[in-house]
């Protein structure tokens, strides 16, 4: 009988969209759909934040019951996935070793408390060197950036990488209000950077390494993650 794979899900503690003045969060189909795509494939999957207590949910990303996307209905509607989000856990609280894949979503939030988290680095780059998988979609990656492999450099370095790109940014009109261009800040930290066009879905794996490109791209990613797991625990 083999042991289901174990997935941490790490999510942001920012709430505010830098000196805009509106809120952010998560967003929460990138939240949503991954997180079903590991349990529906008999995953254990935990969920914690960069501080913990009340996850951020950004206000963009729902609607009216009846009106979101699947997924983001079926975690409305799950009490136990609800409660995940509604008192989570801090990052601190959890070890790597007791998990095959960490997987980060987006929303801007992660723009700012990701790349700050010497906490969220540490354990990510722990993480690398045990083997485990890193996974990331839309800004996600701005978690990685902190992110060490075992030679001390930028995890990213040298490996294909995708994330929210700079002219989906500028799309957005929020390329001003974000610390750092993520695109860009991959690139400088010498990721081959990969995208596809703006807001459709693309996602790719480099062994160990899985990311994707915006909202749309979160299935395939989480779908990769579960691959590259699988593969990392030898099943």
């Amino acid at each position: 009988m083999t042991t289901a794979i174990k997935i941490l899900i790490i999510l942001t503690s920012h709430a505010a969209l830098g000196d805009t003045g509106k809120p952010t969060g998560v967003w929460f189909e990138e939240l949503a759909t991954p997180y079903y795509t590991f349990v529906d494939a008999g995953a254990q999957v935990d969920i914690v934040s960069i501080d913990g207590g009340k996850v951020p949910i950004d206000p963009a990303s729902l609607k009216p019951k009846g009106e979101n996307e699947p997924s983001v209905e079926r975690f409305l509607a799950d009490q136990t996935a609800m409660q995940s989000v509604a008192a989570s856990r801090k990052v601190t609280d959890v070890s790597s070793e007791t998990y095959d894949a960490i997987f980060l979503p987006g929303g801007h939030g992660t723009m700012w408390d990701l790349p700050r988290s010497g906490d969220l680095a540490a354990l990510l780059s722990k993480a690398w060197a045990q083997g485990k998988v890193l996974a990331a979609v839309c800004h996600g990656p701005a978690g990685l950036v902190n992110v060490k492999d075992t030679d001390g450099k930028p995890v990213v370095s040298g490996r294909r990488v995708a994330g929210f790109s700079n002219s989906e940014e500028t799309a957005a009109g929020l390329e001003k209000a974000v610390p750092f261009l993520l695109e860009s800040r991959l690139r400088e930290l010498g990721g081959r950077y990969e995208s596809g066009p703006d807001f459709q879905p693309f996602a790719l794996s480099d062994g160990r390494l899985v990311t994707g490109q915006n909202p749309s791209s979160s299935e395939e990613t989480a779908r990769l993650t579960l691959v590259a797991a699988k593969a990392s625990a030898g099943e």
